[in-house]
């Protein structure tokens, strides 16, 4: 018998890019249904219109560069881009504000830096907050959850709304779109109004608005999936929530009659989402594992930050591109020591 001897590694290859992303999609079912449930057939149209735009995008950029568009395409990193923006927009975006989203997605923050791995950004939120930005009124027009909605759409009442911009006949704009919670409450303190009195209102369930409560747990099954599945580290997460609840919890407890319980920020929003998929974005995070302590920390401060005092009321896609700019800069300074070697040495 001969013997074949192979140079290491021996393993084989777990971690390979359309892996991770296969994993991703999966821990994206639970929440993805959640919201089809309770915000209806708009979801899963976005979903679509989104997938088939980025991979459409996609191939056009790397056409463009010279480059072949076909193993770009089977990493799925498109794909996931796309479901994130997809989850992150209202489900009565027109088509036409989800192309320019994702052009600007995939177009500009990926491809004009290089293509995955080279991106600063991470593209998802980068063309939400394009879209928010430029398109405050469309962005920010969400249908109520299905148990709280006087009017229901059917699938084909959303595929006239997203491609027409027409509400079914007899119903207005205002009589199927409501406020998200984390707007409403914003709003009603900015009226000075206690919360008490703001939580008088169906809109809310034990922590933050009803449905949505129900979507962040749904989130939070898949994020508890990737840890599991190994596919994100627990750092980020753990630290962007934690350093969420303790910042929110220390406003509380000096006036719980303007600052919202805690627990809201978590279960009110992309918290959730946001922890658990969009800031553990390999390529535009922190990979020092002091780093990504700081970086989910700092993320989780500055939700607080920007929905307390700022324009936005939901702040995370914000909060991780400001971070995305300040982790090259945080790895620098938390590199862990090389064996052997004195810092002091030059």
């Amino acid at each position: 018998m001969t013997d074949t001897i192979v140079s290491s590694p021996h393993g084989s290859r777990p971690h390979r890019v359309d892996r991770i992303m296969l994993e991703v999609i999966l821990a994206l079912i639970p929440g993805t249904l959640a919201m089809i449930w309770y915000f209806g057939w708009g979801i899963l149209i976005n979903l679509t219109l989104a997938g088939l735009f980025a991979l459409l995008t996609e191939a056009v950029a790397l056409k463009l560069r010279g480059r072949p568009a076909l193993p770009a395409l089977q990493d799925l990193s498109a794909l996931v881009t796309a479901l994130l923006f997809a989850l992150a927009v209202p489900p009565t975006l027109p088509w036409w504000l989800t192309l320019l989203g994702i052009l600007f997605a995939i177009g500009v923050a990926k491809q004009l830096y290089g293509g995955l791995g080279y991106n600063p950004f991470n593209p998802a939120m980068a063309g939400y907050v394009f879209l928010l930005v430029s398109y405050p009124l469309a962005m920010t027009s969400w249908l109520p959850p299905a148990l709280l909605a006087e009017h229901t759409l059917g699938f084909l009442d959303s595929v006239r709304l997203i491609f027409t911009g027409q509400p079914p006949p007899g119903l207005t704009w205002d009589a199927i779109t409501m406020a998200t919670p984390l707007d409403q409450m914003r709003t009603q303190l900015d009226q000075n109004l206690m919360i008490d009195e703001i939580r008088q209102s169906p809109l809310w369930g034990d922590f933050g608005g009803r449905g949505w409560e129900w979507v962040g747990n749904w989130f939070l099954l898949g994020g508890l999936f990737l840890l599991w599945r190994r596919v994100i580290d627990w750092r980020i997460p753990a630290s962007m929530l934690l350093s969420l609840l303790l910042t929110a919890g220390f406003f509380w407890t000096l006036d719980p009659q303007t600052h919202p319980f805690p627990a809201f920020h978590l279960f009110s929003g992309g918290a959730i989402l946001g922890a658990f998929f969009i800031a553990t974005d390999p390529v535009s995070a922190c990979t020092t594992p002091k780093g990504q302590l700081i970086f989910g920390a700092l993320i989780g401060i500055l939700v607080f930050i920007i929905r307390t005092w700022g324009g936005y009321p939901d702040a995370v896609a914000f909060a991780v591109l400001l971070m995305n700019i300040a982790a090259p800069t945080i790895d620098h300074y938390t590199r862990p020591r090389v064996f052997g070697h004195n810092p002091n040495n030059r």
